[in-house]
């Protein structure tokens, strides 16, 4: 609708405008302003100049909130009145208010000269009424006697428009009378035009004329596809539909928020996308900030005050919250929302519960508050949900923008209990901002010694220097057991990150070991210095030289399992005794379970299988602990996902160790990553390449700045995987550079079993990529010697083969049978695909077509099953140019399932858990998920729902068991 004229609803909604800048004065003979969904009511707008043409006094009122475009619809008043010949008498009234009626002032010549101007402009056909000034007094009567002048002296050769922006502003009696004077001279042939703001405190002058003479023009809020309009004409590109709906929710649709956000964006060099809406994040955006924030204020002293409640508060504010908060009654708050919903600054995100539209408002409200009622806000809004019974961790941020609050004996007791929620969710640098909130620098011996170890173990892993400072000057006052170890612990870590290794086995040296529990004690502490050594290279270099890494631990006890484990896992990153150590954690994981044992200790034991070349029975462990996920805590979780997520790659399960990788990074990986995230980087690339996804593994690549990579070992995995990237994609010198750099980064942490990491399999195969042998040759060399002394099968298979491919002459065939002979016990289906076509490709150039075939087509097989395409396509190129005649790709179907495959899809598809599965076929959960993974794949699905239509209604004898499946 246009507008409201006789007998219509006088608060419909009508239109839309793309301009809210009232500030600006068009210049004489401007163009009409470019109007957007504003057709109806300009329609409306020139049916009245054509009334007032033909000699009819009018009266329209242009109403409607801040910023919705009232002006534009005034300027384009003015713009045709002036086209049909009209004379425009315009007043800025948002500026100065006007005189009242019968004021009195001193300066009579001021109102003559205004009477005198008026009549000579109203020649010209345009006359602009200025504001009554503040520094002069003018005459009795002032600016509404010389309206009064121009009206009359005007309309008696023309028709007259007389346009008043924001009249609500002006002097509201002055108004009233000159809408009088229109009233009872019917004879006037004037349109008088105001621009009327919506406001709680007074309402448009709908009773001051007859109904027959008055139009109400109330614009709307522009749709999104009116916002794509306006984003067109503002940069002359294309609009992202994703843009439009979040600007629309963001804005409101008011126009001059729409401008702002588009120019706040443009200023700030973000592109008009989601994404660049995204990125703005809750940062105050130029232009839209100042706008919001001055349509802000241009609301009741009631609307501001509630919206600085919401904004304190945050998204999804109670009404009964919000009102406590700003100190104003329910009806009141919900009415001052609802009018800043109508201008675009607040929306309704529940039943009872306020939200503003975008964390950029959020900002732009915050910014407008002054710091000290910022700060009262905060703190009363702390009391307030602790009143109501809000968990701690929702008060504690009110707290920290409360300094003098947050030391009251309540908050401090609030502040301990968040921190220690944070640290549960591995959120260690919360914790500490919460906690150095409690504890006043240069006060700590002032302070509950209790509380000053709380805040030293969390400092342990973000800021050790300040841990050992606070530990070290809090641990004699400590007499409670249960808080003295974790405080030990904790000190002797951050000790060891720091290359203080001599003060740390000093620390060591100290405990008393005459009583069992002494003896557990110090057997636990050096558990943690080994652990904490895996962090530092410092560390690794100084104090691993001098440990015991004594094997012949018994294991009895959860902390002898502890240090075995320690143990175990760094020897067998090192090469030493790896026999003994598969034996020691072997003896661990018999003994320890989830619940007596720390998942540190487990995920130790399981990455030492892993190094053994075990991987299988590392992921046994890996899911028993992640399944567990009561007993992992958050900050372990990303780094037990990417270990899993690796024994995952290592068997060929590659959707597995994609699942599991995508699940360690999380939904948005930053700039910022913690070591655990860099193994998983390693993994998720290598998973990425064997499934022939070149293009999302070099984005991925992509994603990491150079400053993330530091002396972390994890980075080392990183450099191997984009080493092996930069060689498929045909960048051998690149890979190189990488491959050599992770290298010899691992020469640095000591990490010199083949096991632990491929980069010497890809480095081989990169110096062979530039004519390298002779570098590739040494590599395998050194592998193969290190595999067979340690006895790691996968290693020593993939070692000959990459010595074979190095190599030339008569054994050269030999070795690649040899690598293929031992990798087809070793438990790992990928590396053995993967001999498979290399031997297959020396065959077929050695002049064997027959034999190359047969082994070519067990390896193109192999690669298919596991989801290899890469492998697989390279395999269906080799058996073309032995002759052979391949399917381009493995039959897919159901025909193409094995009988347990079968089993696990009926059974998955009438909606058994996994758990129920196993139970029916008496294997393994991770057994089922493999079933699931594979069935998935073969028959092209992407889940369990579509397992019942791919699979069919026909059954055979053989597809499911006849045991009853148990209910749950």
């Amino acid at each position: 609708m246009a507008s409201t004229g006789p007998g219509a609803r006088p608060g419909e909604a009508v239109g839309i405008a793309t301009s809210g800048a009232r500030d600006q004065e068009p210049a004489d003979g401007a163009a009409c302003p470019q109007l957007v969904e504003r057709e109806r009511e300009t329609a409306v707008l020139r049916e009245l100049v054509q009334r007032t043409v033909s000699g009819r006094t009018g009266l329209v009122v242009v109403e409607g909130p801040g910023g919705i475009g009232r002006t534009a619809l005034l300027r384009a008043l003015a713009h045709e009145a002036r086209r049909r010949g009209l004379r425009v008498v315009e007043t800025p009234g948002a500026r100065v208010r006007m005189l009242r009626h019968g004021a009195q002032d001193a300066a009579g010549a001021d109102g003559q000269a205004l009477a005198r101007a008026g009549r000579s402009g109203a020649a010209a056909g345009r006359v602009r009424v200025p504001p009554a000034s503040t520094s002069v007094v003018a005459s009795p009567h002032g600016p509404l006697l010389t309206y009064r002048q121009v009206v009359g002296s005007a309309t008696a050769t023309r028709p007259t428009l007389l346009s008043i922006d924001d009249a609500d502003r002006a002097d509201l009696e002055s108004v009233r009378a000159l809408v009088r004077m229109l009233r009872t001279r019917h004879d006037l042939p004037v349109l008088l035009a105001l621009g009327w703001r919506d406001g709680e405190e007074q309402a448009a002058p709908l009773e001051w004329v007859t109904r027959s003479m008055l139009e109400v023009v109330r614009p709307r809020p522009l749709t999104g596809a009116g916002i794509g309009t306006v984003v067109r004409r503002l940069t002359d590109g294309t609009v992202e539909a994703g843009f439009q709906a979040d600007c629309l929710a963001a804005t409101g649709g008011i126009p001059s928020l729409v401008t702002g956000l588009v120019a706040g964006l443009r200023e700030r060099g973000l592109p008009l996308t989601r994404a660049g809406l995204e990125a703005a994040g809750a940062e105050d955006i130029p232009v839209f900030g100042a706008r919001a924030r001055r349509l802000l204020h241009e609301q009741s002293p009631v609307a501001v005050r509630a919206a600085q409640a919401v904004a304190v508060l945050g998204g999804g504010t109670p009404t009964t919250t919000g009102a406590g908060l700003a100190r104003v009654e329910t009806t009141a708050f919900t009415r001052s929302l609802r009018r800043l919903e109508a201008v675009g600054l607040a929306r309704a995100s529940g039943p009872d519960a306020w939200s503003l539209p975008h964390p950029a408002v959020r900002t732009a409200v915050l910014t407008g508050t002054p710091p000290r009622i910022r700060t009262e806000l905060h703190g009363r809004a702390a009391r307030l949900l602790h009143d109501t019974g809000a968990p701690a961790d929702a008060i504690a941020g009110h707290l920290l923008g409360s300094p003098a609050v947050a030391r009251t004996s309540w908050a401090r007791t609030v502040l301990r209990e968040a921190a220690g929620t944070a640290m549960l969710h591995g959120a260690a640098e919360r914790a500490v901002e919460l906690l150095r909130s409690c504890v006043p620098p240069g006060h700590e011996d002032a302070c509950d010694p209790v509380l000053v170890t709380e805040l030293g173990i969390a400092e342990s892993r973000v800021d050790p220097e300040a841990c050992i400072g606070r530990l070290t000057s809090v641990l004699d006052r400590l007499t409670d057991p249960g808080l003295r170890l974790p405080a030990l612990s904790a000190l002797v870590g951050a000790l060891t990150r720091t290359g203080r290794t001599g003060h740390a086995a000093a620390l060591l040296a100290d405990q008393d070991t005459g009583s069992p529990s002494g003896r557990a004690r110090l057997q636990l502490l050096e558990a943690d210095m080994l652990i904490a050594a895996t962090d530092s290279l410092g560390a690794c270099a100084s104090l691993l030289e001098t440990v015991s890494l004594d094997l012949d631990l018994p294991g009895a006890t959860p902390e002898e399992r502890a240090l075995l484990a320690g143990r175990a896992f760094i020897a067998t990153s090192r090469t030493e005794r790896v026999p003994q150590a598969l034996a020691a954690v072997r003896r661990v994981l018999r003994a320890a379970t989830p619940i007596t044992d720390s998942p540190v200790t487990l995920a130790a034991a399981a990455a030492t299988l892993t190094y053994g070349d075990r991987p299988a029975d590392a992921a046994h462990v890996y899911q028993q602990l992640l399944e567990g996920t009561d007993g992992v805590p958050d900050r372990l979780r990303a780094g037990l996902l990417a270990l899993d997520g690796e024994a995952a790659q290592r068997l060929g399960h590659l959707d597995d160790a994609l699942r599991t990788t995508a699940e360690a990074l999380g939904p948005a990986p930053g700039p910022r990553f913690s070591h655990h995230q860099a193994l998983a980087l390693a993994v998720r690339l290598h998973a990425l390449l064997d499934r022939g996804d070149a293009a999302a593994a070099r984005a991925l690549a992509g994603a990491v700045p150079p400053e993330a990579i530091d002396d972390a070992w994890q980075w080392n995995e990183f450099l191997g995987a984009r080493g092996r990237l930069r060689l498929v994609l045909g960048e051998p010198g690149a890979a190189v550079a990488d491959l050599t750099e992770c290298g010899s980064r691992q020469d640095l942490w000591q990490r010199t079993n083949p096991a632990a990491s491929p980069w010497w399999y890809w480095a081989g195969h990169a110096h062979l990529a530039v004519g390298g042998r002779a570098e590739a040759g040494r590599l395998a060399t050194r592998a193969l010697d290190l595999a067979h002394a340690c006895g790691l099968p996968v290693a020593l298979g993939t070692a000959l083969e990459l010595l074979a491919s190095a190599g030339d002459g008569p054994g050269r065939l030999q070795r690649f049978g040899d690598a293929e002979s031992v990798l087809e016990h070793a438990g790992a289906p990928l590396a053995l695909a993967r001999a498979r076509v290399a031997r297959g490709r020396a065959l077929l150039r050695a002049g064997h077509t027959g034999q190359a075939r047969t082994v070519l087509r067990l390896g193109w097989q192999e690669a298919h099953t596991l989801g290899a395409r890469t492998l697989h396509d390279e395999a269906h190129a080799l058996l073309l140019d032995s002759g052979a005649r391949p399917r381009r790709s493995a039959a897919r179907g159901r025909g193409e399932l094995t009988r347990s495959e079968k089993q696990v899809a009926r059974l998955a598809a009438i909606g058994r858990t996994n758990l129920q599965i196993a139970e029916v076929l008496f294997v393994t959960r991770r057994t089922v998920e493999v079933h699931l993974t594979s069935v998935y794949r073969k028959l092209g699905l992407s889940g369990r729902k579509e397992l019942s239509g791919a699979l069919g209604p026909a059954r055979s004898a053989g597809d499911a068991p006849a045991r009853r499946v148990p209910e749950v």
